[in-house]
C-alpha cells in the first residue's frame, strides 16, 4: 500500500501561464520525491498600467511518500 500527500506550490511567470506551471512542477521535483501529479487549482495575472506583466499559478502536486 502506497500514501500520497498533497502540498501547495504557487509560482509565477513573465511569459505565460504554461511557463509558470512548468517552473513550478521543475521546483516541486527539486525537493520531493516521487511527485506522481499536479493540478492547476488557480490562475492569476499581476497587471500593471493596463497590462499583463506576470503570470501567478497555484499548483497542487501530490507526491507518494517513501516507506
Amino acid at each position: 500500500m502506497s500514501v500520497a500527500r498533497i502540498t501547495e506550490i504557487k509560482a509565477t511567470s513573465k511569459k505565460s501561464f504554461q511557463d509558470a506551471i512548468e517552473q513550478g512542477v521543475a521546483r516541486a521535483t527539486k525537493t520531493l520525491k516521487n511527485v506522481r501529479s499536479a493540478w492547476v487549482q488557480d490562475q492569476e495575472v499581476g497587471i500593471k498600467d493596463g497590462k499583463i506583466v506576470e503570470y501567478k499559478v497555484a499548483l497542487k502536486v501530490t507526491f507518494v511518500l517513501a516507506d
